[in-house]
């Protein structure tokens, strides 16, 4: 019998609890990009020169429909840390201004902003939110209370990346504006997620995935510019579509040759989630099921959960005991537990040396493909290393 799985090109040996990493696209998404591969290479001048600008406009008025804002206010780009770094790199900063993040931020992100602050000689004001024991109201107070009159943009999560929390984005910003501080929102785990209007929220600035939750292929991502940040904002490669005091959209379009079909694929992405019940009724059963997983983890562990339930998501992040042995040395270099998982049971998901080693948690995501018989084995196995840890570690 088909199962929600059968949708999506997964390895069926693997158990794969980390769509939050890179996301995974489903078969027809996948399907629906070749198509317009294959009419891109047919005639790729008559494509580029004359097909391509409508289609963009049609994909973009079904993102701006998700985000709910205004799609004159959108462009694509690439992804989310392409949209922040898009962002720093138009603000006028010197010394004496200040950039604001939390611990929670994501690290490309941080290391965009620590580039900004040496660059101009702005201060950079790292926040930190804790971490067992978070609430939406310890989150606000902490940014809040880290704000001076010096601080220019605070670069803020909508889902954090490491520690999987939904922040209460919308109190931020409007408490930020308030106080003369433009939001700079990463959301890039956001959309499909979580419901997002940017009509309500109203940052300054908003960049998100479309390859991560709503599924669409990689190379797809948003970026909302509100219309009294517009005028110092460019991409980061000027071509034939800048025309000072031009049109923001016509900018983004067109910045070189490239391949555009992940964006025109985003509405595909869009119809086939629509076609399995709908975002509502997915993120309900995504979030419920993050909640079951890591539940099961908890109890494993002998732990309370680290965060409020109304900060979760489909997401769900746990600490474990620190790490042994040599710290992580970045990219490529899996924590030892987190290769055993998937070298003896098949489990793919993510141990993160968060805020620094050796502490570290192991992040669940939940999707459509997902259910709860995988966590329940994530959960035996994670009691297996617990039981082999020297007991100090435990």
């Amino acid at each position: 019998m088909a199962t929600l799985k059968d949708h999506w090109t997964l390895d069926p040996k693997t158990r794969f609890l980390n769509h939050g990493s890179f996301g995974a696209c489903p078969r027809v998404v996948l399907d629906a990009q070749r198509r317009w591969q294959d009419q891109m290479e047919r005639q790729p001048v008559r494509f580029f020169m004359t097909e391509l600008p409508p289609l963009l406009d049609a994909a973009r008025a079904r993102v701006a429909a998700l985000v709910d804002a205004p799609a004159e206010d959108l462009a694509f780009v690439t992804n989310a840390t392409t949209g922040v770094n898009t962002v720093l790199r138009a603000l006028r900063l010197g010394p004496g201004d200040a950039l604001l993040a939390t611990d929670h931020t994501y690290q490309a992100c941080r290391r965009s902003l620590e580039f900004i602050a040496a660059q101009t000689g702005a201060a950079l004001q790292i926040v930190a939110i804790p971490f067992p024991g978070t609430t939406a109201d310890g989150i606000v107070e902490a940014v809040l209370g880290a704000v001076t009159p010096q601080t220019r943009v605070a670069l803020l999560d909508h889902v954090t990346s490491q520690t999987g929390l939904v922040f209460p984005i919308e109190r931020l910003v409007k408490a930020l504006d308030d106080r003369g501080v433009d939001a700079l929102v990463d959301g890039a785990h956001a959309p499909g997620m979580v419901p997002v209007s940017l009509r309500k929220m109203q940052p300054a600035w908003y960049t998100a995935n479309l390859h991560k939750w709503c599924c669409a292929p990689k190379g797809a991502a948003l970026l909302y510019v509100r219309p009294d940040r517009r005028r110092d904002l460019h991409p980061l490669n000027i071509s034939h579509g800048y025309v000072p005091g031009g049109d923001l959209r016509a900018e983004f379009d067109w910045t070189g040759t490239w391949d555009p079909t992940a964006w025109l694929t985003v509405p595909a992405a869009l119809d086939f989630l629509d076609g399995v019940g709908g975002l509502p009724a997915i993120q309900a059963r995504n979030r419920a099921l993050a909640l079951t997983g890591r539940d099961h983890l908890l109890r494993v562990l002998g732990i309370p959960a680290p965060a409020a339930d109304d900060l979760i998501g489909s997401m769900a992040a746990v600490p474990l005991p620190p790490a042994a042995g040599a710290p992580l040395t970045g990219l490529g270099t899996p924590d030892a537990w987190q290769r055993a998982l998937l070298a003896d049971h098949g489990i793919e998901v993510p141990i993160i040396a968060w805020p620094a080693p050796p502490r570290r948690v192991l992040r669940i995501s939940a999707q459509l493909y997902n259910h709860e018989g995988e966590y329940l084995v994530l959960a035996s196995a994670l009691g297996e290393l617990l039981a082999q840890a020297p007991r100090e570690a435990r």
